[in-house]
Order: structure tokens, then sequence, then C-alpha cells
């Protein structure tokens, strides 16, 4: 309470939360101005049935399921940013502009980030749009009737736009320094459909089924405490620096730690997982109503299999598993790090330095983040094991929805904290 009383009492911290505020609430009312020509009733009827959109709709900010002209989010922007960190790892000239580029070359790996934006969103607005737009037999079920040539050119401007302004708004709040912009507008569509979950939940209130609901919020809340406890946790690798004369001057001589993170992917991976699970069974989608029977046949198969919650879940839960493994080894490399160690003149005790504590590294962070794997693999398939156990559609715990709300709480607070105590300094 004293915190949030001197937040308050701080103008230009008040104003900035505020500013915030108005910027997420933007964004929510680019997620309510649909596209023309919405069938609503088939669009409920869809996203009840399709539990894969029901995912991308949480990363979209509710935007795909009113198809709005947000309703790509900023899914584009988070796919050229995947992309563009990969290329910096194979083109040497991006790894270097990230590493000695400072704020410079980080401005111009961002440009990079933005120009590849558009064409991105463009062409999954148009592919989108596609599925959306098939009648009987296809999988949009004709949500969105047919366009002519200027209404296709019109509703693709205005999709790409309005993720541009998505990334534009994310961009603009970053610079605030009370969270990662894009992080917070994601985290602003999950809260705002909790009203409506909350609505259906005392609609469909049924006394009987009043232990099965406190069951429910009791398993929610552990869920939340697992997911806190894993985001935070640390393994702390002790670091000795050697004592080293320098003229007249001593340095050295102390111990600090290096913190490597349970979960050192964060919610990539699952990002990863549902782009690669949706791939085929869009791809098979567009050959349903093809004039070969076999390859029609096929396509069908392939639609089937993936809506095979069983199949779905097992191969989501691998691909998580895998893809945090990939992430890990792209962000943390233990030869440069165990080279910079020695570098500064530090060392880990009881092993020497360079290649000797490179494995030790490796060998941490691959126990490490196995148990991060499996971590993000259980909330990945959490809203399968729900509905499974619950039998209700209604009763899950959205695992990858309360992972992201309670990384950006923690990552917010922190950064205010930390804007809280620079002023503590001014005072003193």
């Amino acid at each position: 309470m004293n915190k949030l009383i001197q937040i308050f009492k701080l103008k230009d911290l008040r104003v900035k939360i505020f500013a915030v505020v108005l910027l997420l609430a933007l964004t929510r009312v680019l997620a309510h101005i649909p596209i023309p020509g919405v069938d609503t009733q088939q669009l409920q009827a869809f996203f009840q049935q399709n539990q894969l959109f029901g995912l991308l709709d949480i990363f979209a900010g509710g935007g795909l399921a009113n198809v709005s002209i947000a309703m790509l989010g900023l899914g584009p922007y988070i796919t050229a940013s995947i992309i563009i960190q990969l290329l910096t790892i194979l083109i040497p000239k991006l790894q270097e502009l990230q590493k000695e580029g400072g704020e410079a070359g980080r401005a111009k790996i961002n440009m990079y980030t933005r120009f590849l934006t558009v064409p991105l969103a463009a062409l999954q607005a148009f592919s989108t749009i596609t599925l959306f737009s098939r009648g009987a037999g296809g999988v949009g079920g004709g949500i969105i009737g047919l366009l002519s040539p200027f209404e296709w050119l019109i509703t693709i401007l205005s999709v790409t736009a309005g993720t541009l302004l998505l990334m534009w708004i994310g961009e603009w709040i970053s610079e605030y320094h009370l969270g990662n912009g894009i992080s917070l507008i994601i985290f602003a569509g999950i809260v705002a459909q909790l009203p409506q979950f909350v609505q259906q939940g005392i609609a469909t209130y049924d006394p009987s089924r009043l232990p099965t609901m406190l069951g429910f919020l009791l398993i929610g809340l552990l869920v939340i405490a697992g997911v806190v406890l894993i985001t935070e946790a640390q393994r702390n690798i002790p670091i000795s620096y050697a004592k080293r004369v320098r003229g007249n001057k001593l340095y050295g001589g102390v111990s600090t730690h290096l913190p490597l993170r349970v979960n050192t992917a964060g919610v990539i991976p699952i990002i990863f997982a549902i782009s690669i699970l949706l791939f085929p069974g869009i791809v098979a989608n567009f050959f349903i109503q093809s004039n070969n029977a076999s390859i029609a046949n096929f396509a069908q198969q392939v639609v089937a299999l993936f809506n095979n919650q069983t199949f779905y879940g097992i191969v989501y839960f691998l691909l998580v598993v895998l893809f945090t493994f990939f992430y890990t080894a792209i962000v943390f490399n233990p030869d440069e790090v165990a080279e910079n160690v020695q570098r500064q003149g530090g060392f880990i005790p009881g092993l020497r330095p360079g290649k000797q504590t490179a494995e030790f590294l490796y060998r941490v962070l691959n126990r490490i983040t196995l148990a991060g794997a499996f971590f993000l693999g259980f909330i990945a398939v959490m809203p399968f094991l729900f509905q499974a156990i619950t039998n209700s559609p209604n009763l899950t715990i959205g695992g990858t929805s309360l992972l992201i709300v309670v990384a950006v709480v923690i990552e917010t607070v922190k950064q205010i904290e930390s804007q809280l105590i620079v002023r503590d300094y001014e005072g003193f």
C-alpha cells in the first residue's frame, strides 16, 4: 500500500501509468473494429469448435475472434523478430551489428524487424481471410462473404495497418519503461477476456457443480504459484575474480554469481510450436475442395488428425520441449560466457577457465532446461488435460495465458520498483 501511495504521489510516474493505460485501451478499441461482411453466428460457432484458433486468439489479443482490423495482433511482428534473431546467428554481419554496434546497431536491427513485419502481415492477412471466407467443407465455414478485388485490397491493407499500429503502440509503451510494450498488449488482450469468462461462469452456475468449481479455483491458484516459482527460479553459479595489481591499485578479489534461469526461453517455444502445428492444417484446408479425389481425401485425413486432441496434445508437448532446448541454445552460449568470464579474470571455483568451465555450464544448463522444458510442455497442454478431467469446455485453465500474465506482471512490477528506487536516491 505504501508503494502504491508513493507511485501516485510522484507526478511523472503517475502520468506514465495513465498514458500506458490509455494506449492499452486504444488497442482494445482496435480489437473490436470488425472488417466488413463478417457472419457473427458462424464466427462464434467456429471458435467454439476450434481450439487451435482460440489459442492464436490469445496472441491476437481477442482481435482474431472478432475478425477485426487487429485480427493478426502482434503475430507478424513476433514472427519477424524470431526470423531476425535466427538470421543474426547465421549471418556474421548481423551478429557483429548486434554485439558491437551498440545502440545504433540495435536500432538498425529493430528497423529490419519492422520492414519484415509489413510483408509478413500482408501475407498472413491474405491467408487468414481466405481461410475464413471458405464455404461448406472449408475450415472457415463461410465466416466472411465473397469479396470483390477492391474489397480484398482494402481489407488486406486495413489488417496490415492494424498490425503496424499495434506494433507502434507497443514500442511507444516500451519508451515509458513500465514493462515491455508488446508483452503488455498481449497481457491486456488476455485480461480483457476475464469479465466474459466470469459472466459465463455465473450464467451456467449449478449448485451441484460447486465442489468442482472450488477445486478448479484451488488448482488455478496452485498453477499460478507454480508459474511464479518457475519464472523466477534460477541456478546461481559462483564466480570468483583473482586479485590483480595495476600500478598502485589492487583490483578483483571479489566473488559474485552467474544466474542461469530455469525458464530461459519464456513463452517463445509455445509460439514456435503453435506455428509449426498450425501450418499442416492450414495447407491441408486449401486442398479439401480439390477436384482430385486422392488429394482431397488426404487433406481431410490431415485435418482430422490435427483435430484429434490426443494426437495434437502429444505433438504439442514434444514440440514445446524440443523448442525450449533449441531457443535456450540460441540465447545462451556457454562457450561465449566462459570466454567472457575468463577475459575479465574470473573463474568458477574448482574449475579451470575456458573449456572446462564451458563444459560445466553446458551440463548445468541442460539439466535445469529439462525441468523448464517439461514445465512449459505441461503449461501448453493444460487446457486439454482440464477438459479431459472436468469434461467441460468452459471450465479450463489456459496455462499459456497464465504464463504470459504472470511474467508480464513480474516484469512490470520490477520496472516500477526500479523507478521508485531511482527517486529514493534522488531524495537522498
